[in-house]
């Protein structure tokens, strides 16, 4: 794995770890058991990959399109 997808899968997690856990662990946390742990951590991983396909699709497109190297990163402001 590259140092920038190991990178993007890092930041993936802890983003998806950081929903989970300020959102379902606090409601959760009295009742929880194997069967509900099985849960949390199949919706961490479907986090962590929507999150890593996001980042990838985003930043890949950066460098296809070469937003980089032109230093055109806004959106809202177009010169026609």
């Amino acid at each position: 794995m590259k140092p920038d997808r190991a990178r993007r899968l890092a930041e993936a997690t802890l983003e998806a770890g950081l929903v989970l856990g300020m959102v379902a662990l606090p409601t959760a946390w009295r009742v929880l058991d194997a069967q509900l742990l099985a849960v949390l951590a199949g919706m961490l991983l479907a986090l962590t990959a929507a999150t890593y396909a996001l980042h990838a699709v985003t930043f890949d497109c950066f460098l296809l399109t070469n937003h980089r190297a032109r230093r055109q990163f806004s959106y809202t402001q177009r010169k026609e």
